[in-house]
């Protein structure tokens, strides 16, 4: 590409184009050309690796052979048709698919386009179950989420939400909800173990559903890693206790698994891992899927529900328990395929089963091992990770675990530097995460490792005594 045009798409791109959650008056991103593998190329030939999975939701990387073909198949026979009153076999099978692999009682499948979309159909779907069942509870009208939550962008999900930065200037639109703390197993309870912690924050949990449980629709909470919360790590059986919770009170449970779904983590759900260490099996009334979903290829998400929740919308038209909501491209046929190729290749349907998650929980330990040198990094207070997703937060005080002034944008800084050095980051705050895809060589972690190990030094170095 010449420099003009270069120039002109620069110019177009920072004036014509809305950026999500980014300040335009300062606006200057990347603009990406093409990609294969973990590297994005600019329109100026410069490689990128792509260390946040085009936000998280790039799963093997980008032009994947088995995923590309799906497409190309799929687009010889239709590329969308409409679920309202018609569907399509791949869509239907994709749905099949899902509630064999995620079980649970699961067997009940909403296609929507985006993860918000997805959770606020499993709120209505929770809301509007209490008011038609065999014996209606219309007080239920009310949800409890996680402190520091984040569950989307739509006013129905920033209200179940939590992070203030997303959520002040909304506020009048907003629904009351009650809210728990943030089971944050780096930031635990002064003296308490991992243990200790995670009773602590179900002790809070149980208190509220005491209180409050017979006027709740439904609990939300995403699973083991709170996302945007700043990749808060859950002490490890807190997802189990909640669940244990909510069917002692009797109160709904939808799980969040759109960033950590989909064999991201080395499973197939994130709560599996929760369920090793705490030897339960987690049965929640609804489940939320996206991102990782299609590979990143196109949109698409979805809602899986029990049994009794479909059941209870079942009926005569006459007495109105349709569930009316719907999503123009919702189960989109293209989509689909591509979901189905994602499920092939997670469950070792290629010819070398490199995709397969026992392959992904296998780099998890290169990853591992990768982070470790890490640790040391005077301003690295902590080092999360699950599987093929993992964070830095960046730390004033080790010891204090104070975090730096956010004047100061510290974690913009860090991936300021990493991008001028090939490695494309998203920080949330000071806290910076790390997803590339599942597939990354060693050699290709490794670099990610000393590259990060040196922005982080330089910036030390450089940062403000």
């Amino acid at each position: 590409m010449d420099a003009s045009d270069a120039a002109r798409l620069r110019e177009l791109d920072r004036t014509v184009v809305w950026h999500a959650f980014s300040q335009m008056a300062e606006y200057d991103g990347l603009i990406i050309d093409k990609a294969e593998g973990c590297w994005l190329t600019d329109i100026h030939g410069k490689r990128y690796f792509d260390g946040a999975s085009s936000l998280w939701c790039n799963l093997f990387g980008h032009r994947v052979p088995q995923i590309d073909q799906a497409l190309i198949e799929q687009l010889g026979k239709v590329a969308h048709v409409t679920n309202l009153g018609m569907s399509h076999p791949v869509t239907i099978r994709l749905a099949e698919r899902l509630t064999q692999v995620v079980g649970r009682g699961l067997e009940h499948v909403f296609f929507a386009g985006d993860g918000a979309s997805a959770v606020e159909v499993a709120m209505k779907l929770a809301f509007q179950y209490w008011r038609q069942k065999d014996r209606p509870e219309m007080q239920r009208t009310k949800f409890l989420s996680l402190g520091e939550a984040y569950h989307g962008d739509t006013i129905g999900t920033v209200s179940v939400s939590g992070v203030s930065l997303f959520q002040e200037i909304f506020e009048p639109l907003l629904f009351d909800v009650l809210r728990g703390p943030c089971p944050d197993n780096y930031r635990r309870p002064e003296g308490m173990n991992e243990k200790e912690a995670c009773e602590h924050y179900l002790q809070a949990y149980e208190r509220l559903l005491i209180e409050h449980g017979q006027s709740l629709a439904a609990v939300l909470a995403e699973s083991c890693i709170q996302g945007a919360a700043g990749f808060v790590e859950q002490p490890r059986g807190f997802i189990s206790g909640l669940a244990r919770l909510c069917k002692k009170y009797g109160v709904l449970l939808i799980l969040d698994e759109i960033a950590v779904g989909m064999g991201r983590t080395g499973k197939m759900l994130a709560l599996e891992h929760d369920e090793d260490a705490s030897g339960d099996t987690i049965e929640p009334d609804f489940l939320c899927l996206g991102k990782g979903l299609t590979g990143g290829y196109l949109a698409m998400s979805a809602t899986l529900s029990s049994r009794r929740i479909w059941e209870s919308f079942l009926g005569d038209y006459a007495e109105r328990k349709t569930f009316y909501h719907g999503h123009t491209f919702g189960g989109n046929p293209l989509a689909a395929a591509a979901g189905i190729a994602v499920l092939d290749l997670l469950e070792g349907r290629s010819a070398d089963g490199r995709y397969s998650l026992a392959a992904i929980a296998a780099n998890s330990e290169c990853f591992r091992e990768v982070l470790e040198s890490l640790k040391a990094l005077p301003i690295v207070g902590d080092v999360r990770q699950l599987g093929m997703m993992a964070a830095l937060e960046l730390v004033a005080d080790k010891k204090s675990k104070t975090g730096f002034d956010g004047s100061l944008r510290t974690g913009k800084k860090v991936c300021d530097h990493a991008t001028r050095r090939g490695l494309w980051l998203r920080p949330l705050g000071d806290v910076i995460p790390i997803l590339p895809s599942v597939l990354a060589s060693r050699q290709e972690l490794q670099w990610v490792g000393q590259t990060l190990h040196q922005v982080v030094t330089d910036s030390f170095q450089t940062a403000p005594s």
